[in-house]
């Protein structure tokens, strides 16, 4: 599992793209899902839960992907949150 952030420049634009072209690329790098959030502090900050880091991983290196963020909308690269632990109840 992964978590990953990111701010766009239109949230309707990126929705559509992520569960479209982005879904396939994800697809094909392994990806089994994701689980979109959108910040409630910052209306341009999007937050998604990827179920496979190593398929993220893979497609955020695929050279194909800066388009597909492009179109988007993505403003800057899409980063991944740092795990500090997981704990019981």
């Amino acid at each position: 599992m992964l978590l990953a952030t990111t701010k766009v420049a239109d949230v309707d634009r990126f929705i559509h793209i992520f569960s479209t072209k982005g879904a396939d690329k994800r697809r094909l790098h392994g990806s089994n899902g994701a689980t979109v959030f959108r910040d409630p502090s910052e209306a341009d900050r999007i937050w998604a839960i990827f179920e496979d880091a190593e398929g993220w991983k893979n497609f955020v290196s695929d050279p194909e992907v800066p388009a597909i963020l492009q179109e988007a909308g993505h403003v800057g690269k899409p980063q991944a949150a740092l795990l500090l632990g997981h704990y019981e109840a």
